[in-house]
């Protein structure tokens, strides 16, 4: 698993119809989250998140891993990782895969939590999905610092 490079972190909550994002402060300590990008097609998609990247002078594209409970890749992952291929090929930066096991269910906890009736959670839920995929990996990263 790759470390935290220097630079910031785009991270993306992949979804068919929406995609989920978040980007690190440039000490990766922190996961700020980021407007959700509507899916248009392969091409816009592609671009926006390689003009996104540029423009927040991102060093590292995290995508969620769709991995099953049982630990297995899911039915999704085929597609995630295409998906992630085809936008390295696009940024020439390295795209890594985190686990995203729960992050929807617990982004849908925190908004009922706070009292977000269910149109606004269906709003902001890849965000959120994206943050706290983000913010475990950067959590990870600053364990394995003092790793040798």
């Amino acid at each position: 698993m790759q470390r935290n490079p220097s630079g910031r972190i785009l991270a993306l909550d992949y979804g068919r119809s929406r995609i989920g994002l978040a980007v690190s402060d440039e000490l990766g300590l922190t996961a700020q989250g980021l407007e959700t990008l509507e899916r248009k097609n392969m091409r816009e998609d592609l671009a926006r998140l390689a003009a996104l990247a540029h423009e927040k002078a991102v060093s590292l594209i995290l995508m969620g891993d769709p991995i099953r409970l049982s630990g297995q890749a899911g039915s999704h992952a085929e597609e995630v990782r295409r998906f992630g291929r085809r936008l390295e090929q696009r940024t020439g930066l390295p795209v890594c895969f985190w686990d995203e096991r729960l992050t929807t269910v617990e982004a849908n906890r925190l908004l009922r939590t706070a009292g977000a009736d269910r149109s606004k959670r269906r709003q902001v839920v890849d965000r959120i999905s994206a943050v706290i995929l983000l913010q475990s990996y950067l959590d990870w990263c600053a364990g394995q610092a003092g790793q040798p």
